[in-house]
């Protein structure tokens, strides 16, 4: 029996970010009967624009913090970047879900690389660089490699590919001389991620394992379920449930795998739901986004089965610079469903939506996805 608080409809829980996440989140949760409010700087922020409340103010802002601890019964939040300070000062109040102990090593990507090494979980090779003296010699057997800030970078911002010291110093100072990882270039086979749900009482959901593929460091096309190998999808999810329980983490996660000649390796995680999560929307019995309004009020977990084979696409900003793409032509395709996230400026490498196509076989579903990126004008 649970000793967990259940916190039934019509409560107020709290969101902190207002982006596409959010929304989605607002949405699952109006959808059960839950209102809504929103913390986020942003006063055009897709999830304040359709929240009951939308306290437009930055993370930090105390006045805020108080109000939405007055107003909702659990908060919540939807990227890694909130200070840990903010979930901390709000746990003080309300219960907060995933706890900022967990947010605070997935924000920091030193924290997160020696998290996972000293837990046992296979990483790639990497070094802690604090000062230019780190920055190992050639021969460390490290270079090929890719420079990361530590801390908020995401999308493939704040990395360089770098194949000498050289190179590693000189963009270690362009990066201002933060501290940062670097971490040894693999040969891929493939990548793949898991998002899964914990509770507070510790049961686990997992949502199968979805196959990822890049375009300029963000993420272009998840297909789900993962092809290849059955055995590595099985490890995936089963190294996803570990790390959250090593965390003793409660609220969604997602856990990104490097394959790399057969042999899988953890790259990062995310407190929240994932992007290549989005899928689970159109192709699950419950969404992830569902999972994360159970999680925060302490209801059961959903049924995380999929029952059809789905592909997204994300939809960057790239695409409006000829104008509003042909949606005419995507909708032609039947098993599509289109999610557009109400973003009031289209800019290169914003994500602006993402659409999703369903079927009943795998190979003719992404046939189907790929030829509506194409026709939506998204160039390799």
């Amino acid at each position: 029996m649970s000793s967990v608080k259940t916190i039934l409809p019509p409560a107020m829980l709290g969101m902190l970010g207002g982006g596409q996440l959010g929304r989605f989140f607002v949405i699952a949760a109006h959808e059960m009967g839950y209102k809504v409010a929103v913390l986020d700087p942003d006063r055009n922020s897709p999830a304040g624009k359709i929240a009951d409340v939308h306290l437009c103010a930055a993370y930090d802002d105390e006045a805020a913090l108080r109000s939405l601890a007055e107003q909702c019964a659990a908060i919540t939040t939807e990227f890694e970047n909130v200070p840990a300070s903010t979930l901390e000062f709000l746990a003080q109040h309300r219960t907060v879900r995933p706890a900022a102990a967990s947010v605070a090593i997935a924000q920091n990507r030193v924290a997160e690389k020696n998290f996972f090494r000293d837990s046992g979980f296979p990483v790639a090779p990497y070094a802690v660089i604090e000062q230019a003296i780190d920055i190992p010699a050639a021969d460390s057997g490290l270079y090929p490699a890719i420079l990361k800030v530590a801390r908020f970078g995401y999308d493939g911002k704040g990395q360089a590919r770098v194949a000498t010291p050289e190179e590693a110093s000189a963009a270690f100072e362009k990066f201002g001389a933060e501290v940062c990882v670097l971490e040894r270039m693999l040969r891929l086979d493939y990548e793949v991620s898991v998002v899964l749900a914990r509770d507070a009482d510790g049961n686990v959901e997992t949502f199968p394992a979805a196959e990822n593929s890049h375009l300029n460091g963000i993420l272009d096309v998840s297909i789900a379920p993962a092809r290849g190998d059955a055995a590595i999808r099985d490890q995936a999810r089963q190294l996803a449930v570990d790390i959250a329980q090593k965390l003793n983490y409660t609220g969604v996660l997602g856990v990104e795998f490097f394959v790399s000649q057969g042999r899988l390796l953890v790259n990062e995680m995310a407190p929240r739901p994932h992007n290549s999560g989005h899928y689970t929307i159109d192709a699950c019995v419950t969404s992830q986004f569902e999972q994360q309004v159970r999680v925060l009020a302490g209801l059961p977990l959903g049924d995380a089965r999929q029952h059809s084979p789905a592909v997204m696409v994300n939809l960057l900003g790239d695409i409006w610079s000829r104008g509003e793409p042909s949606w005419d032509a995507a909708y032609a395709e039947p098993g599509l469903k289109m999610h557009l996230y109400g973003k009031h400026e289209a800019r290169p490498g914003r994500k602006m939506g993402h659409f999703t196509v369903v079927g009943d076989k795998a190979d003719q579903t992404l046939q189907g996805a790929l030829k509506v990126r194409h026709l939506l004008g998204i160039r390799d």
